[in-house]
This record gives C-alpha cells, structure tokens and sequence, in this order.
C-alpha cells in the first residue's frame, strides 16, 4: 500500500526538516515546494494527498496559493499560521484551507489534523456513527432538500440546478446538514462527523465554514433561510427557505 503524500509548502528550513523525519516516521511521503509559485506549479506532478500550507511564503503568499488551488482540486488543506494571527486564519479559512495550525505546533496534533482532514466520503459516510435519520437520502444515495441535489458518490452538489463548487469540508458539513432536514444537529456532532472524533481545534473553523456555506446556498447570506442557527444548540437545514 502506497504512503500518503503531504505536500508541505514551507520556506523554514528548520520547519521543513522536522516535517520531512517526523512526518516520514508517520508513514507519509513528504514532498516540499519553498515558495508558493513553485507550489502551483508542481501540484499537478506531485497530486498531494493533503497539503501543509504555510501563509507566509516567498513569491505567492499561502492565500493566494490556496485560493487557486481551490479552484483546481477538492484536495484538503491545512494552512499555517504565526501564532496569535486571527485573521491569518480566518482569511486562510475563508479561501478554502480545510483547517489551521499554529507555529509552533506539535507533531502529534498536526498528524491528528491531517488524518482527520483526509477522511474522505462516502467511504464513511456523513451519518456514520450517529442515530441521524437520513430521511432526505434517496434510493440511489443522493440527498434532496428542496432546491439543493447532492450526489456523494460523484462529490456533487446544485443548487436550482446550478452547481456548487465546494471544497471537501464544505461539502461534507452541506451533507450532513441537507441529510437531516429539520433537525438541529449539535455543533459537537457536526465538528466530530465533518472533522473527526480526534480533532484538536476550536469551534472557530466550523463557524467559517458554516459562514462560506451560506454565501453560496442563501438568497441572501446575512439573513439565512436554509442554515439555520439555533442559538447554544447548532444549526439545522431547512428546505424550504423560511419554514
């Protein structure tokens, strides 16, 4: 069986031998880009398992680096942030990193993410472990909920028959969501079935991801019909926007 490969893009040499032993000991095959341009233009090559991006780069900062790797892979990321910089990670979040860390990290905890980030559907799938009915689930396996059709086979996702282009963690959060109409799902259950039982962050990260959601599922963000909140609960989807 072939090893992961992590796709560390980092210009920290001391950073980028930690991660070549520690990440090897892991049972990962390492492959380093020291600055964000080379990173774009060896990803097709190198076809990442995970990427460990840092937001401080030569060339092309981490942001603009996985903003375009967003548009050309569902390919999870992990971004790396200085310590105490919030809006590093909010702005990495927001362009479509799957999750953060912080320098400086341990390995353990960045392993944690990695592997929980790299859980894939329908291998699992998204009700996994949970009594959630799945009502909204058809024969087939595709999930409808009013006007969004979601196909986890294919990882595909429309909305009134126009198509969404989610990285994984969104789609998997609209999944989960959209396949239990009605019901308000915890934030611990959305944090444990979208980003694993082991993972280590803050709640920050699904309240982004929630926040990138609805700017492409509401008529109009700022008021949601569809992800709704329910304040000291979680959130719930409705398939009817208002209902």
């Amino acid at each position: 069986m072939s090893r992961p490969v992590v796709f560390v893009v980092e210009d920290e040499e001391s950073f980028v031998e930690a991660l070549e032993i520690g990440l090897g000991r892991e049972g990962f095959r390492v492959v380093v880009a020291r600055d964000g341009q080379e990173a774009l233009d060896r990803f097709a090559d190198v076809r990442p398992d995970v990427v460990l991006l840092d937001i401080m780069l030569p060339r092309l900062s981490g942001v603009d680096v996985c903003r375009e790797l967003r548009r050309r892979s569902a390919v999870p990321i992990i971004m790396v942030t200085a310590k105490g910089s919030e809006i590093d990670t909010v702005v990495g979040l927001e362009v479509g990193a799957d999750d953060y860390v912080t320098k400086p990290y341990r390995l353990r905890e960045l392993v944690a993410r990695m592997r929980a980030v790299m859980r894939r559907l329908p291998a699992s799938g998204v009700n996994a472990g949970y009594d959630l009915a799945g009502e909204t689930a058809s024969a087939s396996g595709r999930i409808e909920a009013g006007a969004v059709v979601i196909d986890p086979e294919r990882h595909e996702a429309t909305i009134e028959g126009r198509s969404l282009h989610l990285p994984l963690k969104e789609f998997e959060l609209l999944s989960l969501l959209a396949g239990n109409v009605g019901r308000v799902l915890t934030r611990e259950i959305l944090i444990d079935r979208v980003w694993g039982m082991d993972y280590v962050g803050d709640t920050k990260t699904l309240d982004v991801h929630i926040k990138r959601l609805r700017t492409k599922v509401e008529p109009d963000p700022t008021v949601p019909t569809r992800i709704v909140t329910v304040r000291g609960l979680g959130y719930k989807f409705m398939a009817d926007p208002g209902a």
